[in-house]
């Protein structure tokens, strides 16, 4: 559960720093990297490891908008001729270091890598992409290796991890995936907890009144609730709010048809059932399910969702607060045809938060108004990075 910023009933706390958690994090002189992770940098920045020869870790991971995709279109261009459209937007990687493995927490899904969660570290998450058809598309352990065996950094590679290191696809690919996790925790650019909310936390800045009235929206179950799978302060295993409780929900985001693969009418993306994770496709109570990402940096993307339907956070949160006020508006394709919640399967979209706010809101208004809206985007943008 979040703290709730109120020091009574709809009275914001006249401080963020006595009312909301404090204990933001300090910031500290940087930590030279080591060996394994100046390798797994040079490794998240080199093209040469696809089977394209164009696409780095860095091409859709951004180290200037809190590592997410820099593109504007919802997919990205992927395979071994980079001619073939992806199946996902590229997630913000920023604050991973603080997620677990996937597990079950009273029936309740959280943890796990990617957006589906089929990943239970960071090494392994690093292992994902450069096997993935639908990413660097590379035929195996062994092709990647001979693209890193005629890297500059070659001999880097071998110094930290073994002389006869690449002799051993398997072996090398492995400490590969190492390198990459060592630098993703190492670098202080993966969390650097250092935005304008970090600062007000810290007592160095203070919010305005409007992003100060955003924050009371952000926590309150009567308005955004966003804290409810957002919360807005600091857990026990990072130094401030990650934003993200690494759980799971089912949002009904529109189908967006600029994904090639939903040209198939048949065809749907159902995140923790498939069809990339396979182990849970039997469990349909958690088809459609995503993992929640980190708000951290969030008004810095350039899409949104894991199929990438909205270009702005104005959009996403009049999405969130009028889905099922004004579901017309969201479920009506370009024939005119209205179906509710029409990114899922029929015997799906009963796994839908309808419960929460504020998507419990069917036929009334909904839970912001335009003032109140703007508030909460002029708080969220205090979220991102400096």
């Amino acid at each position: 559960m979040f703290k709730p910023c109120f020091l009574a009933p709809f009275l914001i706390c006249s401080t963020f720093l006595a009312g909301c958690g404090g204990g933001g994090a300090t910031p500290e002189a940087a930590t030279p990297l080591s060996a394994a992770a100046q390798v797994g940098q040079l490794i998240f920045k080199d093209p040469s490891l696809s089977a394209s020869g164009t696409m780095s870790c860095q091409t859709c991971h951004d180290p200037s908008i809190g590592h997410a995709s820099p593109f504007a279109q919802a997919v990205v261009d992927v395979g071994p001729l980079a001619n073939q459209k992806g199946l996902r937007t590229p997630p913000a990687i920023n604050y991973l270091k603080f997620n677990g493995p996937f597990k079950f927490e009273n029936g309740t899904p959280k943890g796990g890598f990617f957006g589906d969660g089929r990943a239970d570290s960071l090494a392994a998450q690093a292992k994902g992409p450069f096997l993935n058809v639908a990413e660097m598309a590379n035929l195996n352990e062994a092709a990647v290796i001979v693209k890193l065996s005629n890297a500059t950094y070659k001999d880097q590679f071998k110094k930290v991890f073994g002389a006869e290191i690449l002799n051993d696809p398997v072996a090398a690919f492995d400490r590969m995936a190492f390198a990459l996790e060592r630098y993703q925790i190492e670098d202080a650019d993966f969390a650097p907890f250092n935005s304008k909310f970090d600062a007000v936390n810290q007592g160095q800045e203070a919010f305005t009144a409007e992003e100060l009235r955003g924050l009371m929206w952000f926590n309150r179950s009567d308005k955004g609730n966003c804290a409810a799978c957002h919360p807005s302060t600091k857990p026990d295993n990072a130094p401030a709010a990650l934003f993200t409780d690494f759980s799971y929900d089912s949002l009904g985001v529109p189908r967006n048809a600029d994904i090639a693969a939903n040209s198939d009418a048949g065809f749907y993306d159902k995140g923790l059932c498939g069809p990339v994770r396979l182990d849970l496709s039997a469990q349909t109570p958690l088809c459609g399910k995503f993992k929640v990402p980190s708000l951290r940096n969030v008004a810095q993307r350039k899409r949104f969702f894991h199929n990438g339907k909205f270009t702005t956070l104005e959009e996403v949160v009049d999405f969130y607060i009028t889905r099922d006020t004004r579901a017309t508006h969201w479920y009506t394709n370009a024939l005119n045809v209205f179906t509710l919640y029409n990114d899922l399967p029929p015997n799906e979209r009963q796994n839908v938060n309808t419960s929460e706010g504020p998507y419990n809101r069917s036929g009334q208004t909904a839970a912001l108004d335009d003032s109140e809206k703007r508030d909460l985007i002029a708080f969220l943008k205090t979220l991102s990075d400096r």
